[in-house]
């Protein structure tokens, strides 16, 4: 499973989602990936009122405020 994981820099609420994938990964076994969006500018402009993003497959798992557990569910929903 390979999760893409958007931010922005000067971002808090992505610096703890990421805190929070590393925490998942561990127990979890999926592959990330981050994805700074303003190294394109669609991706700029999709995710600019969103980040941090985790996505799967095309599909928005989660956005936002990204709490430990809403990320281990939305993981394990992804792989069913």
């Amino acid at each position: 499973m390979h999760v893409t994981f958007y931010v922005q820099e000067n971002c808090a609420l992505c610096e703890e989602a990421e805190m929070m994938m590393k925490l998942v990964a561990e127990d979890d076994e999926f592959i990330w990936e981050k994805v700074d969006i303003k190294s394109d500018d669609a991706l700029h402009e999709k995710y600019m009122l969103m980040v941090p993003v985790i996505e799967y497959e095309n599909r928005v798992l989660l956005y936002g405020n990204i709490g430990y557990v809403d990320l281990v569910l939305a993981i394990e929903e992804a792989k069913e």
